[in-house]
């Protein structure tokens, strides 16, 4: 891996186009806190020049890892997967305090397993008299140094469950093609209205959707955070649950930017993997954000007037890692009475980036401040994203700052737009 870094690196020739790409060099001005200057504390390190010590490592953790920075490089440097590879160093050599890196791993065992997440989330509600409806003081001391945290707690009930997928819905009409369906892990506890108006969706433009039984978390979070082995037996386990079913499938669609991003890099993350090589490649290749393949299929046109106002967020994921900007518009605007408003820096990061809300709060805090900003600005009464960081942590944002406003994925929109909404 780390001779693979070395090459990676490489292509960097320091030129400053991700400066202001990068959401939290504007915040800070920086260098180390920049794509650039990353790189080169990873290539000093490399050339043993500085040791990878604390200020190496905090460098890095401050990064969002929304690859903005990748979207502006005119030299195809891929600092995503540098800084994945950096991460999962700093996690196999232990250089971080070992109770530090055991509360991450199990915050992400949490958030990756649906039915320890809806048991959390019921705790979550009856604690939030005790902690002033914060992350307990000591969890995020733990998490990210400070005591004070800018995560809220849910404000949830005894009715948190986990919400499953049927294995089969069968096309509302004629059946043109046949898809598997992510159900995913945060998206069956809190986004039961999102899976179920995507299937819905699907289903009334000829889709059979197929949501295999077996399949889980498919590492996103792991890889993202440095926990590479995780990352791998994840991605592993999620090919063992679709490969029976695989050849029948046109595509395998995913409503989380997030968890599509690291599908499609299936391929390489797993290509050194003889027993999984190919199947990844296939896999990967399937691979569609629910608004990419809506647009390659062609829809349906939705009749049913909706005359709200609309912003979209481009989540980084979305945008920056698998280039998908135009479709999730241009669905919205296939919306009889829709009014979409344009979003100042729509595609900068609100500061949720997996749980960079929880391990960086103060940093996370500012680029939602910013955020909100621009959203309010634009008048909107909806806000649509399409990945479920970024809608819980702007709709805390907005209900902490008493901003009303709806906010949903685009999907949700459409099947509201086809008469198909719960």
């Amino acid at each position: 891996m780390l001779d693979e870094i070395d090459e990676k690196i490489s292509k960097c020739i320091r030129c400053g186009f991700c400066l202001d790409a990068c959401p939290t060099f504007r915040l800070t001005g920086q260098e180390t806190l920049s794509p650039r200057g990353r790189i080169y504390l990873v290539k000093s390190w490399r050339e043993k020049t500085i040791p990878f010590d604390s200020d190496v490592v905090n460098a890095l953790d401050t990064c969002l890892g929304c690859r903005a920075c990748e979207t502006a490089c005119p030299s195809g440097v891929e600092y995503g997967m540098i800084l994945e590879m950096a991460r999962a160093h700093i996690e196999e050599s232990h250089l971080r305090p070992s109770l530090e890196s055991f509360a991450r791993r199990q915050l992400l065992a949490t958030l990756t397993n649906p039915g320890r997440m809806a048991a959390s989330l019921k705790a979550a509600g009856l604690l939030r008299p005790l902690t002033r409806g914060k992350l307990p003081g000591f969890a995020a001391k733990l998490l990210s140094g400070s005591s004070d945290s800018a995560l809220s707690l849910p404000e949830t009930t005894g009715e948190v469950r986990v919400h499953n997928i049927p294995a089969i819905s069968l096309s509302t009409g004629e059946t043109r093609y046949r898809v598997g369906i992510l159900a995913g892990c945060v998206m069956r506890v809190l986004f039961v209205e999102t899976n179920s108006a995507t299937v819905k969706v699907l289903q009334a433009n000829g889709c059979e959707v197929i949501a295999p039984e077996t399949s889980g978390c498919c590492g996103a979070l792991h890889l993202h955070c440095g926990f590479h082995a995780d990352a791998l037996a994840k991605a592993c386990a999620l090919l063992d649950s679709f490969a029976p079913v695989l050849d029948s499938m046109d595509a395998v669609i995913v409503n989380s930017a997030g968890c599509g991003s690291t599908l499609k890099e299936y391929g390489e993350l797993l290509k050194d993997d003889a027993a999984y090589s190919d199947l990844a490649v296939k896999f990967a290749s399937k691979v569609r954000d629910i608004s990419e393949w809506l647009i390659e299929i062609g829809i349906t046109p939705p009749t049913r007037s909706l005359p709200i106002t609309v912003s979209y967020h481009d989540a980084c994921h979305l945008a920056h890692g698998q280039k998908i900007r135009q479709q999730p518009r241009d669905l919205l605007k296939q919306i009889p009475g829709l009014i979409l408003r344009d979003l100042e820096e729509a595609d900068t990061c609100c500061g949720s980036a997996g749980v960079y809300n929880i391990t960086q709060p103060e940093m996370a805090k500012k680029l939602l401040d910013r955020k909100l900003g621009y959203i309010r600005a634009t008048g909107a009464t909806v806000l649509a994203a399409g990945n479920p960081g970024c809608l819980t942590w702007i709709q805390q944002g907005a209900k902490e700052t008493g901003l009303e406003l709806r906010i949903c994925h685009p999907v949700e929109l459409l099947a509201e737009s086809y008469g198909l909404a719960p």
